[in-house]
């Protein structure tokens, strides 16, 4: 199983992010970096990916992004989670020292194999961590578009 990736204008961004932290934005005026280069995603969350005889097992890291902010998809033979880590301030008197973790919206995307299953695709979400289970066919499967629910 391979990964897409489908945001080749993300690591552009991701320098443009250093270049701002070692130099900051007030340095660089009136010659800032291009901010806005067309990206939806603000995050590609960390997965593994796991072949045994009966299945593939995705394992993607998405620690406090509730079920109901996760969305899973098959079309055209690619598996696509999406959804949203929502950052939300509890106590207005609280200053953000620093910030290191990602929030908003989030993408990955995988190219599955001819082998793959559709109909019998099954997620999970514990303790953060999302779980896609990928029955193997052992034949070539036809492509079409499903979405999948997560238990």
């Amino acid at each position: 199983m391979l990964t897409r990736d489908f945001l080749p204008m993300k690591r552009f961004e991701d320098y443009f992010d250093r270049m701002d932290r070692m130099f900051g934005p007030e340095r660089l005026y009136p010659y800032a970096w291009p901010r806005d280069l067309g990206l939806k995603v603000e995050w590609t969350p960390t997965a593994d990916i796991i072949e045994n005889e009966k299945e593939y097992l995705v394992k993607a890291e998405l620690p406090e992004v509730p079920k109901k902010d996760i969305h899973i998809e098959v079309s055209d033979g690619v598996l696509r989670l999406h959804g949203e880590r929502k950052y939300e301030k509890t106590d207005k008197s609280e200053k953000m020292q620093r910030m290191e973790r990602f929030y908003g919206e989030f993408e990955r995307t995988f190219a599955l194999p001819d082998d793959v299953d559709v109909d019998k695709i099954k997620a999970e979400s514990k303790d953060g961590v999302l779980f896609v289970h990928l029955p193997r066919s052992g034949k070539r499967q036809k492509t079409r578009a499903v979405e999948v629910a997560i238990q």
